[in-house]
């Protein structure tokens, strides 16, 4: 099933059930009192937050959502049933607006309940309006009809570690590495079409999809995948060493971040020379001392050398014990 982290839905809740206009009968007398009872309440709509973020996919096919009306009242003052709730599953790290009115609810934990949509109240019943100048009353109201809207959701993934740089730069081989993801590998741009997790000793690493030159504006895969880097606590950002220029590719990417969103250039960050096997010791100190002049911290990695890899990998579980 293809990955969606994208999708709009039309919402209904539950609209109020009708009050009853009734009249009590006993055998052998007139009409009696009024008896109507009241109408049940429409249901309300919650969102509801759940781990699995594949779960969008499951609302391609289906766009209408509505939660059960109010039932309306009988007789013998018997009030009609509340309509069910309706809950609808997001996965966390959702963003859901209601394009109507502007109100954003965000999800961020499994089983967290936000309502969006309220029901209607139930109409009244002829005994509601039974007092000593009215002792017949022969009006009841109608049930309130339910709120609805229509609502654009977009997750956002929420991830301890964000691995960014451009396609190719290693991003999916460090996260099968470390965690046994399966992400998709192979030595042309864009293989990693969609966001990939993965478990590093109870840490989430999720390795966003390549970013090129003009992401920020459309180019490549664009904003449908820098908007996951938002909610990203730390960054590891991965260059090739292979790379003609590696503080021209750095700067790149952190433009394309700062151009997408101010605040992502403000994260933690960490440089991660990647492929290092690649070039020659003396060709790893020169790179590092160019990254260097960026202030940030630069690691070094290469999958295939299982010595920095374990190095790597002791560094790491440091960093995420002491951010803990």
């Amino acid at each position: 099933m293809a990955f969606v982290d994208e999708i709009d839905i039309d919402v209904r809740a539950g609209s109020g059930g009708d009050g009853a206009v009734r009249w009590i009968r006993e055998r052998g007398r007139p009409k009696g009192g009024p008896a109507g009872g009241n109408g049940g309440n429409g249901g309300d709509v919650y969102l509801v937050g759940v781990r699995d973020l594949a779960y969008l996919a499951k609302y391609r096919h289906e766009h209408e959502f509505a939660a059960e009306d109010g039932v309306p009242g009988g007789s013998n003052n018997m009030h009609g049933r509340n309509g069910e709730e309706l809950e609808i599953n997001v996965p966390v790290g959702s963003v859901v607006t209601n394009t109507g009115t502007g109100l954003v609810y965000e999800v961020v934990e499994p089983g967290q309940r936000v309502k969006i949509l309220s029901g209607g109240n139930g109409g009244w019943g002829n005994a509601h309006f039974k007092g000593p100048d009215n002792q017949r009353p022969m009006q009841s109201t109608k049930g309130k009809p339910g709120e609805e809207g229509h609502f654009h959701i977009e997750l956002r993934l929420v991830a301890d570690i964000g691995l960014i740089g451009f396609p190719n730069a290693g991003k999916s081989s460090l996260l099968n590495a470390l965690t046994n993801a399966h992400s998709d590998i192979g030595a042309y741009p864009f293989t990693t079409l969609e966001p990939h997790l993965g478990n590093f000793h109870g840490y989430i690493l999720a390795d966003i999809p390549g970013i090129i030159s003009g992401a920020a504006q459309g180019k490549g895969l664009g904003h449908k995948f820098l908007r996951h880097i938002t909610r990203t606590k730390t960054l590891l950002h991965l260059i090739a060493a292979d790379e003609n220029d590696v503080l021209e590719r750095y700067k790149t990417i952190r433009d394309e971040l700062s151009a997408f969103d101010s605040l992502l250039g403000e994260k933690e960050e960490i440089i991660v020379l990647s492929k290092v096997d690649l070039v020659t010791t003396a060709k790893q100190q020169e790179l590092v001392n160019a990254l260097t002049e960026t202030g940030r911290e630069v690691w070094l990695l290469s999958v295939k050398d299982k010595e920095i890899l374990r190095t790597f990998t002791e560094k790491l579980s440091r960093f995420l014990g002491q951010a803990k």
